[in-house]
């Protein structure tokens, strides 16, 4: 894959599908490559189809998945997120006041850079640092209230455009977005596997009875309420940070901290490769 990015890279610097002329010309030639290599990977499918992950690869897939989603199993839970989303603080104050613009963007405007934090931050820490300024007590980051309210601002920013910007010319926001993209390529684990060689190379693969989804399209979604979790913990929902470190304990490797470098580089690298893709609002997984 990183051969394919290199073969792609000269042609991706003309492109005119740049998502913005902010964008690092770098992080451009990624997009570009990796989003061509998926499209010519499964000839006949639209951007937007990767938004499906497995259950766009198999047409009997794709109705047991449409039927789930008639009457989703999460569906009270996505209503408590924005019951607590919307419910003042002890101030008086909500959520809302934390951020700019309206909340159906709210899911679109990260992961990005802050020049203030010299870093990228993510929607989900953005949330836990509002409750902290605001008085309230620290939440967990992978699941429950914070996966709630996380799960209702993705299901009200269905259409939104996901669009992640490393800015040009920015080097340590290039940096950061770089070291995502090697802990996407890196192999871990005593099985010694990549994220790449799951969700690129076996991309519509079948391992153990599941088909391997997709990388893009991946962030269109999240959180997902996913039944094995609904199994073992109860609520099944969890954030792509969650997802994370599940992905790695399945190659026998120890997960990274949440909302730290590692895994919010990761999402920043991750969430880009989907840039001009539509949030397709919450789903299920199995």
């Amino acid at each position: 894959m990183k051969k394919l990015i290199a073969t792609f890279a000269t042609a991706a610097l003309l492109s005119t599908a740049a998502m913005s002329a902010q964008q690092s010309t770098e992080v451009q030639a990624d997009i570009d490559a990796f989003q061509n290599h998926f499209l010519k990977a499964f000839p006949g499918k639209s951007l937007n189809d990767f938004a499906d992950g497995p259950y766009a690869m198999s047409e009997d897939k794709m109705m047991q998945f449409e039927a789930v989603m008639e009457m989703p199993p999460f569906e009270d839970l996505v209503n408590k997120g924005e019951k607590l989303w919307k419910t003042p603080f002890a101030n008086g104050k909500t959520y809302s006041s934390c951020f700019s613009g309206s909340d159906e963007t709210l899911r679109v405007q990260f992961p990005h850079w802050s020049d203030k934090k010299g870093k990228f931050v993510t929607l989900e820490q953005s949330i836990v640092d509002c409750r902290k300024a605001n008085g309230e007590k620290k939440m967990g980051t992978g699941k429950g209230k914070l996966a709630y309210m996380s799960a209702y601002l993705t299901t009200i920013a269905e259409g939104q455009k996901i669009s992640v910007i490393v800015p040009n010319g920015n080097a340590k926001a290039l940096a950061a977005y770089n070291q995502g993209k090697k802990e996407f390529y890196a192999k871990r684990g005593q099985l010694n596997l990549s994220c790449a060689n799951c969700h690129v190379d076996a991309a519509g693969q079948r391992v153990r009875g599941n088909t391997l989804s997709p990388a893009l399209g991946h962030i269109t979604h999240f959180p997902v309420w996913r039944g094995k979790w609904a199994k073992k913990k109860g609520d099944g929902f969890g954030t792509i940070q969650r997802r994370y470190g599940g992905c790695n304990k399945q190659v026998r490797a120890k997960p990274r901290k949440r909302q730290k470098a590692q895994y919010t580089n990761l999402e920043v690298f991750h969430t880009a490769m989907s840039n001009g893709m539509k949030i397709s609002g919450t789903a299920y997984r199995e």
